[in-house]
């Protein structure tokens, strides 16, 4: 969910199939920013509410378990009906989910080779949405930490290293992925 854009080095899939992410937009052509959005008109009032019921660190960490495993289950299911290798549906989720990014975040292109993808994000919407609701934690479970569950989709094949993020209050994201051939036995 990285990049927004198409590179010179940037994985591609070897076919399109635009539809894989309706789960996640419930079928919808919204943006990722508006489909956030949307989320949090339902989650945050739900939060508050489980915050004066349960205190806040429980309803953070109920709520956080909740949607973690949740969208790490999404992403599994849509990773388990694309065809290819492990490295393969990981290119073609992020083909997919790059439209929906559009311009929500800026990206300082580092390194773009066959074999390694370096960026970071200079300037994060999402983050800037999620702070002025108070909520960079709801953010991060819904958004930064979807990433990961992206990531897993191309294991053994696909491995990313992020230090740091901005809706965590870093200046930067810092995204760092190696990929090995479809099928390589290297580790």
């Amino acid at each position: 969910m990285a990049n927004a854009e198409e590179g010179k080095g940037v994985p591609k899939p070897r076919e399109s199939t635009p539809n894989i992410l309706a789960p996640v937009f419930a079928g919808t052509n919204l943006s990722l920013l508006e489909m956030a959005k949307l989320q949090a008109q339902v989650l945050v009032p739900v939060l508050k509410a489980l915050r004066a019921e349960l205190g806040e660190a429980r309803a953070n960490q109920l709520v956080s378990t909740a949607l973690r495993e949740w969208l790490h289950k999404l992403y599994q299911d849509i990773g388990a009906q694309l065809p290819g290798s492990p490295r393969q549906k990981w290119e073609t989720i992020n083909a997919a989910v790059r439209p929906r990014i559009g311009n929500a975040i800026e990206i300082e292109r580092l390194k773009e080779e066959p074999d390694a993808w370096e960026f970071n994000i200079r300037r994060c919407r999402y983050a800037e949405f999620f702070r002025q609701l108070g909520e960079p934690e709801l953010g991060a479970v819904l958004l930064c930490e979807v990433d990961v569950d992206i990531e897993a989709v191309g294991n053994p094949e696909v491995k990313m290293t992020r230090t740091q993020t901005i809706m965590k209050g870093a200046e930067y994201c810092d995204f760092r992925f190696r990929m090995k051939a479809s099928g390589s036995a290297e580790q």
